[in-house]
């Protein structure tokens, strides 16, 4: 569906946000995030297809890559000691997958934590540091409500010892926030919303292509997105989960200057399944392009085994599509980029 197309759907939508925060200055019209009646959150351009029959394709189909994958030994570079959380500088830290460390002019954040393994997902790469060490946090970031992003023992762990921590994430996660936490110092906020911070620090919440579910009947309750961080003259775009579409050319009209792109590369085979919602390389690398990003990091790949392709596969393939001559980085677990 074009976003053309969908932008007539939306007129009949009505809008949401929360009332108590400030939009970003925008350069184009925006009515707020799209929700259905029922109050279901939808894509801003390309509506989310929750189909069986496509779930059941990929489930039943025969993964081309079995064999490749099964002898995959690649793994990702782990320090065996890093430092970052002893010194007072500057960094920006992955940690696998989706979470990242980030301090800039002394104030710490930290990124969509899954640092322990559950039924549900086991760490391919070891937490450079023990989860304790994080410590005397300001900012806890959740992009989304999926359990690769939002993981309950990690989420209690963090706010045992993080207990005036405050938490940033999308629409109506509150309540599933604060059973986790029991903080009182949660803020949710619509895309294009802009958290209440520290002087020093601006973050927006900002959209991205994908879905959100934790449990039955849950689909799209919760607001999912990305955040762009801006501090200490640095942008960060942190994208979130996301499969492709105009927002990453809309974060370069909104944010003339970023430059870090933090964006997904992996959990994207069988395309036809996974495009919806996550970014293969080659659409991660169009996407950093969209952004007029400085430099583009790679994430969410090498951490958890969550589609067919080979644990190596999207770094390799990415390797193969970079020409940029250092655009890219490629960062190890556990040392900054900055």
């Amino acid at each position: 569906m074009s976003r053309e197309v969908n932008k007539q759907i939306l007129i009949f939508m009505p809008f949401t946000s929360n009332p108590e925060l400030p939009y970003v200055n925008l350069p184009f019209e925006w009515q707020g995030t799209p929700v259905t009646e029922k109050g279901r959150f939808v894509n801003h351009e390309l509506p989310f297809n929750e189909s069986l029959i496509e779930l059941l394709k990929w489930q039943t189909q025969r993964n081309p890559q079995k064999a490749e994958k099964q002898n995959d030994l690649w793994r990702l570079n782990v320090p065996e000691s890093c430092d970052f959380l002893n010194t007072q500088e500057d960094v920006i830290v992955w940690l696998g997958h989706a979470s990242f460390f980030i301090r800039l002019s002394g104030i710490s954040i930290l990124i969509d934590p899954v640092f322990v393994n559950n039924p549900f997902l086991r760490r391919l790469c070891p937490l450079p540091v023990p989860i304790e060490s994080f410590k005397n946090l300001d900012y806890i970031l959740i992009s989304h409500d999926h359990r690769d992003h939002c993981d309950e023992k990690t989420i209690r762990l963090l706010a045992a010892n993080n207990p005036n921590t405050t938490w940033l994430t999308g629409l109506n996660m509150t309540k599933l926030l604060s059973g986790f936490t029991k903080s009182s110092k949660i803020q949710t906020a619509g895309w294009y919303q802009q958290y209440e911070t520290d002087p020093k620090l601006k973050i927006t919440y900002v959209p991205s292509r994908h879905w959100g579910k934790r449990g039955l009947g849950d689909t799209n309750l919760r607001l999912w997105g990305g955040f762009v961080i801006q501090c200490a003259g640095k942008t960060i775009y942190f994208c979130g989960d996301s499969g492709y579409g105009s927002h990453f050319a809309d974060a370069a009209k909104v944010f003339p200057d970023i430059d870090y792109c933090l964006v997904g590369i992996g959990a994207y085979k069988p395309e036809f399944f996974m495009g919806q919602s996550h970014t293969s390389p080659a659409d991660a690398f169009r996407a950093f392009l969209d952004t007029k990003a400085k430099m583009m990091i790679p994430m969410h790949y090498g951490t958890f085994d969550l589609a067919d392709e080979p644990i190596g596969d999207p770094i390799r393939v990415l390797k193969q599509l970079d020409h940029t001559k250092g655009k890219i980085k490629y960062p190890d677990v556990g040392v900054s980029f900055l």
